[in-house]
């Protein structure tokens, strides 16, 4: 089947891939732009997806170079005809349908999990937001809309909810966390049954699950050029309601939003509360996406785009500024004098020195960086979150320089952050006292397992996005077949447990649907870069450089 869909030409609106890179200082005081698309994702340059920053040359995707080391670390690839199909793909496909699940004969999504072999299923027959996504990307690629807009809409019904945990009334524009098709074969009638936390472990509503949906309701209209489900009132009425709940105004004082733990991918206590790297990155991606779908033809539409803006300038500042580490702010925070008292205090955390653990000054490469995991008063998590780091350099939260110096990070530390399975969601693990203290004595968590230093699959996807972006597709070619030489034998694991992920994960479920899908999509996008355009957005070319440390965010 033929993997692209033309885009149909708009004459009476913006056309999303060009709002991506407008200026967002501008865009309160213009009307909405009128401009007739042009040309299909088939027929756009590549170059055009690149950050043009890509080094060695390679600022142009025509330039590609299987098997070329990009860096210093990188295993180079045994590759060099890299794009030959392979068998497991076909097993991919497959399984990934039969995990498909249908509400009064349409697809709506995927289970979790596969039924495969007499495969444990369990509580994993239901469809959860952030699971689908690479579901989604995977059909979208495929030439396979309507599946993706059926899980839209299915979900933007459940958002309008009634929703109660312990008789407590959640936001109104809380999206859930997963839903289930409830067959009853005597009456032959389907009902949806939705947990917007009130079933999940621990009862933590889902903050991620709105993001998602914003960021694949704009995968749906730039793969397929149809603007009129995100243009129709109902899904502008979603993402406001999205948007109204994470934008209200309380007595926070940072723009990075405060959420608890277990909040996102990482869904059991892992000392991410407050503000943790994956809920920013998320959070300001979805803003982008927002403003780039979001219509002004009134008075509200106009408000709530200003608020994005205003929102987009302070977080991107704030992101870029206080949760960046590499050498050099690293040794700046090991100098940190405390208890500073101004506008112009250079440790505005007051985050005290000694606290910095001591595996950071090792891993720390001279050249490299990231976005440590979470930053608030006198806290500092210097751990390494795989997913929102990906979705910092997919959303332009980082800067082109930042990007560079993630994927010099991910080469430098590859045994570490990679291992025999891709890719550590958080490193390193916590052991001894501080994971009793920090997870509860979970013993799903235990040292280098599920969340707390596991290797995940899915997270294959992400990083080839990151790869293919920075122009260091050898990076992900590698990965892959890291992936390809064990995930079909080892029955799609959930994850992988061990420093570098050498052993199928203790609790993993076997034939996990983001697994295959995860695999799936980073193939198609390393066969065809033009994917990327659905899952990334430009450098604003006009936000404002990073300011030093010492100036105060809010001047």
């Amino acid at each position: 089947m033929d993997g692209h869909i033309g885009l149909k030409k708009i004459g009476s609106h913006a056309s999303i891939s060009e709002i991506d890179d407008f200026d967002l200082s501008r865009l309160l005081d213009k009307p909405r732009l009128n401009i007739e698309r042009q040309r299909s994702f088939d027929e756009r340059s590549l170059s055009e997806l690149s950050i043009g920053l890509a080094r060695g040359g390679m600022d142009n995707y025509d330039t590609y170079s299987p098997g070329v080391r990009s860096g210093f670390d990188t295993p180079v690839s045994s590759t060099r005809n890299s794009f030959e199909p392979h068998p497991m793909v076909a097993d991919a496909w497959e399984s990934l349908r039969r995990s498909l699940v249908h509400f009064r004969g349409q697809p709506v999504g995927t289970i979790a999990a596969v039924d495969h072999q007499a495969e444990e299923v369990l509580n994993y027959d239901q469809v959860f937001v952030r699971d689908f996504v690479p579901s989604a990307l995977a059909f979208l690629m495929n030439g396979e809309p309507d599946i993706v807009k059926n899980f839209l809409l299915k979900t933007l019904h459940l958002q309008g909810w009634e929703k109660r945990v312990d008789r407590f009334k959640l936001g109104e524009g809380v999206m859930p966390a997963s839903f289930k098709v409830l067959h009853d074969p005597v009456r032959k009638t389907d009902t949806l049954i939705a947990d917007f936390g009130e079933s999940a472990i621990g009862r933590v509503a889902p903050v991620d699950s709105g993001f998602w949906w914003i960021i694949l309701l704009r995968a749906y209209t730039k793969s397929t050029g149809d603007l009129s489900l995100a243009e129709s009132p109902d899904c502008q009425k979603g993402m406001k309601l999205i948007l109204t709940l994470c934008l209200s105004e309380g007595f926070d004082t940072f723009p990075t939003l405060l959420c608890a733990d277990g909040c996102c991918m990482i869904d059991r206590r892992m000392g991410i509360y407050g503000y943790p790297i994956e809920i920013q990155a998320l959070f300001f991606m979805a803003l982008r996406c927002a403003l780039s779908m979001l219509k002004q033809d009134d008075a509200e539409g106009k408000e709530c785009v200003e608020r994005i803006v205003k929102r987009l300038h302070a977080l991107s500042y704030h992101m870029r500024s206080y949760f960046w580490l590499d050498f050099q702010q690293l040794n700046d925070i090991y100098r940190y004098k405390t208890e500073e008292y101004s506008h112009t205090a250079v440790n505005k955390f007051n985050v005290i020195p000694d606290s910095i653990p001591e595996w950071v000054f090792d891993f720390m490469p001279t050249r490299g960086g990231y976005f440590i995991g979470n930053v608030s008063p006198a806290r500092m998590d210097f751990r390494w979150f795989a997913l929102g780091n990906c979705v910092a350099i997919l959303s332009s939260l980082a800067t082109p320089e930042q990007s560079m110096a993630i994927m010099d990070l991910i080469e430098a530390r590859w045994d570490e952050l990679v291992g025999e399975m891709p890719l550590k969601i958080s490193y390193p693990a916590i052991e001894s006292h501080e994971w009793r203290i920090v997870t509860g004595c979970d013993p799903k968590n235990t040292r280098w397992s599920y969340h707390n230093g596991g290797s995940w699959p899915v997270l294959l996807w992400l990083v080839t996005a990151a790869c293919i972006k920075t122009g260091r597709p050898q990076i992900a070619r590698r990965a892959i077949e890291l992936a390809e030489s064990r995930l079909l034998k080892d029955g799609w694991p959930e994850y992988y447990d061990g420093k570098l992920g050498r052993y199928i994960g203790k609790q993993a479920r076997k034939y996990q649907t983001w697994s295959i899908a995860g695999y799936l999509v980073a193939k198609m996008m390393l066969e065809d870069p033009s994917h990327l355009g659905m899952i990334s957005l430009e450098e604003d070319k006009q936000m404002k450089p990073v300011i030093k440390r010492s100036s105060s965010w809010t001047c």
